[in-house]
């Protein structure tokens, strides 16, 4: 009986990982229409429309309310733009304890392009930052919208 429950442990415990990986091996088609323009003229700013820009892309994947104490995984990327919105590069600058978590984050913002054309920047294009906060279950917010944690 005692190595039965040895077993059963044991599997329950090299399940978890596969679990959490599996969330992230798929990255799911965005859902998001052309979106119009930014007007705005400050980064900070902007990084709200992009924030719910992604929000709207992904509903199913959006973390609501409060995130858990303990994250699966926290990233920060620069994210290039051009003149039209387009996702033009992505930039890992903090990468996440959960390598599966990276590759997962900039494939969901390159297929969220494209962004609010950023016109009113010098140019037409953007380089801003934003930092992703990703639960176990492969839900995200971002930190420029986050609910905060537990």
């Amino acid at each position: 009986m005692k190595t039965l429950m040895r077993a059963a442990a044991a599997l329950a415990a090299s399940a978890a990982p596969a679990l959490a990986l599996a969330q992230f091996a798929m990255v799911p088609a965005a859902q998001c229409a052309q979106p119009q323009p930014s007007q705005q003229q400050v980064e900070q700013e902007y990084r709200i429309e992009a924030s719910r820009h992604l929000y709207r892309c992904y509903p199913a994947r959006v973390f609501r309310g409060r995130l858990p104490p303990l994250l699966y995984g926290v990233m920060m990327a620069e994210i290039d733009l051009d003149a039209q919105g387009n996702v033009v590069g992505v930039t890992t600058v903090r990468r996440p304890a959960a390598a599966e978590v990276d590759p997962w984050i900039q494939a969901m913002v390159r297929r969220a392009s494209p962004f609010p054309a950023p016109a009113a920047f010098p140019g037409g294009t953007l380089r801003f930052t934003e930092t992703f906060f990703v639960d176990r279950t492969g839900q995200f917010q971002t930190f420029t919208l986050t609910e905060g944690q537990r």
